[in-house]
């Protein structure tokens, strides 16, 4: 059984909310015999059967591109890169860079407890002293707003709740129609928006999945730190651990490089501009540019266990002390449990040891992080489920399965291969 068989059904990562969308009608699919299934990437024969889980999960659910990566102790045991498709498809490379979605949380949380770490932050300020949250012309704030902290936003325990009115990272259209604003909305166009709006929960006292709050703790992080959010999660946190890969996504095609193509049945009304006409889904459907804090990154799967080092070989890694890392996993005020959310990660205490995940969706990609015992699992995918009726969740027990089927857990360090 996955010892991280209890997240299923915790939390409703990256949505898609806010936007419309209308199926697509795609070029046909190549048939199932036209098709071939390709593995790249460093071979680990006692690894092997990994590939049979991702096989069978890309096969079931006609996903073109994945990608694997399996770390121990801080260690690079595997990186794979997967596809199912005919000869017309490109083999996904196992360090291929893919949208991260929701995995982007878990490096803000990081990234903002190093900053803290080194005292240029404090966690426990409120981020209307970090942020310019001046509502719109016209606008009211919130005076709750005082009592938001970076370390609640970290938390989803701001007060923000996009089920009780809106996620404002999904609803660009809707507020430049309500706001006069051009298309593309900036950052600061989003926070002076719905800093006019009242917060769903007092702060502290409810938790509620929120990437405005993700928005407004990169923000910090950039004022804290003197420079970009991006720049700083570079130089101090990814870049002594080698992984040049990570940046931050774009949203159209012509704008990246070394990604995989991201597939969705859907179109949805350009959010990039105000012309009104209609792009693949993930393409323009959504501003990606805004959304660094939440879900924008784009990484490899082994450039996300790489990481993970931070936490499964601290003192090698050396950017969080064990301190800070209890302080990530930490839980919060209130929201906590059997299953809490700390600083980026959902956080289930087992025994002497915690597991630590995330999942991430947005139109065109999937993707699973998780951590337990020592082991690091990191899954990619470029679509999402979008009405197959399939649980999509269950890459979760079979990757588990497979690692606990692991007899004699190999010894090779492939981290000078790919870093």
């Amino acid at each position: 059984m996955s010892p991280l068989l209890s997240r299923r059904g915790m939390l409703k990562l990256t949505g898609a909310g806010g936007v419309a969308a209308a199926a697509a009608s795609l070029p046909s699919a190549a048939s199932a015999a036209a098709r071939t299934w390709r593995a790249t990437g460093e071979e680990v024969k006692p690894l092997a059967h990994f590939d049979g889980v991702m096989k069978e999960y890309m096969q079931a659910r006609d996903i073109s591109a994945g990608s694997l990566a399996v770390a121990r102790g801080g260690r690079l045991l595997l990186a794979r890169g997967y596809t199912w498709g005919d000869d017309s498809v490109a083999a996904t490379g196992p360090t291929d860079v893919f949208r991260i979605a929701s995995l982007s949380k878990p490096v803000a949380g990081t990234a903002a407890m190093r900053l803290a770490q080194e005292g240029g932050l404090d966690l426990d300020a409120p981020l209307a002293e970090l942020v310019d949250l001046e509502p719109l012309p016209g606008g009211t704030a919130d005076p709750r707003l005082k009592d938001v902290t970076v370390r609640r936003a970290l938390q989803h325990i701001g007060g923000w709740d996009r089920e009780a009115s809106l996620d404002p990272l999904w609803s660009t259209i809707q507020i430049s129609q309500e706001a006069g604003l051009d298309l593309p909305l900036s950052e600061k166009d989003v926070i002076a928006y719905t800093s006019g709006m009242e917060l769903d929960h007092a702060p502290a006292t409810e938790y509620a999945y929120s990437n405005y709050g993700y928005l407004l703790v990169g923000e910090a992080i950039a004022k804290a730190a003197g420079k970009s959010y991006e720049d700083y999660a570079v130089s101090d946190v990814l870049g002594p651990l080698g992984i040049a890969r990570m940046r931050a996504g774009r949203s159209l095609a012509a704008d990246q490089e070394g990604e995989v193509r991201y597939e969705s049945k859907y179109t949805a009304t350009t959010v990039l501009d105000g012309s009104g006409d209609k792009v693949p889904y993930p393409y323009g459907g959504f501003n990606l540019e805004i959304q660094l804090g939440n879900g924008g990154w784009v990484a490899s799967a082994a450039d996300l266990a790489r990481f993970c080092a931070i936490y499964d070989a601290p003192d090698d890694a050396g950017i969080l002390t064990g301190k800070s890392i209890d302080t990530v996993f930490a839980a919060p005020e209130t929201g906590g449990g059997a299953t809490h959310y700390g600083l980026g990660w959902s956080v289930r205490p087992v025994g002497d040891r915690v597991n630590t995940w995330h999942t991430g969706s947005m139109p065109g990609t999937y993707t699973f992080l998780a951590r337990s015992g020592g082991t690091t699992l990191v899954a990619l995918f470029n679509r999402r489920s979008e009405g197959d009726g399939l649980d999509w969740s269950e890459i979760d027990p079979k990757l588990w399965d497979a690692a606990n089927r692991v007899g004699t857990w190999p010894t090779e360090d492939l981290t000078p291969i790919y870093f």
